[in-house]
């Protein structure tokens, strides 16, 4: 049975009640009392009927379950219905205002841009990354041409041939962009974004580090194949001769030796998988170690000194023997004969410092910011003869990054150069200074 004969049967029964009721009246009192009576209780119960369609003709312009009258007779079905109908319509309201600002969030979290377009290329909506991609504001540019806010030839080019099933690579605002569209529904069309930039030049130093990494290989096995070469073919060298040669193919064996250790080195601080074992750093131990090292590189050429002044700290100590010798060595190569070079360990008051300090032959200022760049070389001649590898300054900056550390240079040419590493103060593993000098 339909909701309106639910409706109406109940108001038929009534009337037919009313007026089986005003015609006992009327035989009591006569006709024309009796046509009074029905006439007044038809008036009265129009009234009724009148004022509820008002309430539900006030409730239909602002449809509110709180608000919904409760009714009489067959208005309370009717109102009790939309009641249910009103309850699950705010509901799922409710549920797909969670979703939207769900979706709204997670695409403002998206790494990728994404911009809704209409038919004809108009901007709907964008999330944040692609403002930050293609140089939008959704404030600003809703409504307007993405076409007319995205000024790139290849871009109009993209959009005139409609080929949207393969993306395309933008170069825009010094990025590098792989865009697509993405039709969808009738009259929408999704442009996507994503920012290829860092993976690019990830994929460029890949490149230039097995380059450089070859030619770094190539120069030392070229040297170690010749003198092969001429001892097979000559058979019978000279004494003098042939030990001149395996001294030349030992040096470049050995070169090749540090340069795979240094790699690995690299690979190995890179590595999630090697993670960095903390522990208890004996600093004094450490430099004095390093100093003897360096003192032995040095063979008397240089003033070497150390400076402790500082506490102990955590951290890895093969890793950090890497770093500091790294520095140290370098300070040695690139510091002319009877040079100076400082060591030293103090406490700042951000934190532990460890710095070295030479009167070498300086950095000029375009270079120090590529200093930490793998194989990149100041004098690439002095490396060469001090058998560096140019990876040094990269395993230092690995390490200091696995140690919350920071480096910084100071130099100038013909002037020296001062290399201090900051540690936080959170490093500190004994509060008590270590005084010494050497």
């Amino acid at each position: 049975m339909s909701a309106a004969l639910l409706f109406w049967i109940p108001a038929a029964l009534r009337l037919i009640f009313l007026l089986l009721g005003a015609a006992v009246f009327g035989f009591f009192f006569g006709l024309v009392s009796g046509l009074i009576a029905a006439l007044v209780l038809l008036i009265s119960q129009l009234g009724v009927q009148l004022s509820y369609l008002y309430q539900l003709n006030a409730w239909l312009d602002e449809p509110n379950s709180a608000k919904l009258p409760d009714g009489w007779g067959a208005w309370t079905d009717v109102f009790s219905r939309l009641y249910r109908t009103r309850r699950m319509d705010e509901k799922n309201q409710t549920e797909l205002t969670e979703w939207l600002a769900r979706f709204r969030q997670a695409m403002h979290l998206l790494p990728d841009g994404v911009v809704i377009m209409d038919d004809v290329l108009f901007l709907e909506w964008c999330n944040p990354a692609a403002e930050k991609h293609l140089g939008l504001t959704l404030e600003r540019d809703e409504g307007m041409r993405v076409t007319n806010l995205v000024r790139s030839p290849d871009f109009m080019d993209y959009i005139i041939l409609g080929r949207y099933e393969q993306p395309l690579t933008l170069s825009f605002k010094d990025r590098k962009l792989i865009v697509q569209i993405i039709p969808f529904e009738s009259r929408r069309q999704i442009l996507v974004t994503h920012d290829a930039t860092d993976s690019d030049r990830i994929d460029m130093m890949r490149r230039d580090f097995i380059a450089n990494a070859s030619h770094e290989l190539r120069t030392p096995l070229t040297v170690i194949n010749g003198f092969l070469e001429i001892a097979l073919g000559q058979g019978k060298l000279e004494p003098q001769t042939r030990t001149a040669h395996l001294k030349l193919m030992a040096e470049q064996g050995q070169r090749m030796q540090n340069l795979v250790e240094d790699m690995l080195t690299l690979s190995r601080l890179e590595s999630i998988d090697y993670p960095m074992r903390s522990e208890h750093v004996k600093v004094q131990v450490l430099l004095e170690s390093i100093l003897r090292e360096a003192n032995a590189l040095s063979g008397g050429r240089h003033t070497v000194t150390l400076e402790i002044d500082g506490p102990n700290i955590k951290g890895s100590m093969e890793e950090l023997r890497s770093a500091f010798g790294n520095l140290v060595s370098n300070a040695v190569r690139y510091t002319n004969d009877g040079g100076c070079i400082r060591i030293g360990w103090r406490m700042a008051a951000s934190g532990p410092q460890f710095f070295v300090q030479d009167t070498g032959i300086g950095i000029l200022p375009e270079n120090i910011v590529r200093l930490t760049e793998r194989f990149y070389r100041v004098d690439k001649s002095r490396s060469r003869e001090t058998q560096g590898t140019g990876l040094g300054l990269a395993i230092v900056k690995h390490v200091l990054l696995r140690h919350g550390a920071t480096l910084s240079i100071e130099s100038a040419p013909n002037s020296g150069s001062t290399f201090t590493v900051q540690f936080s103060s959170g490093s500190v593993c004994e509060p008590d200074a270590l005084p010494t000098a050497k």
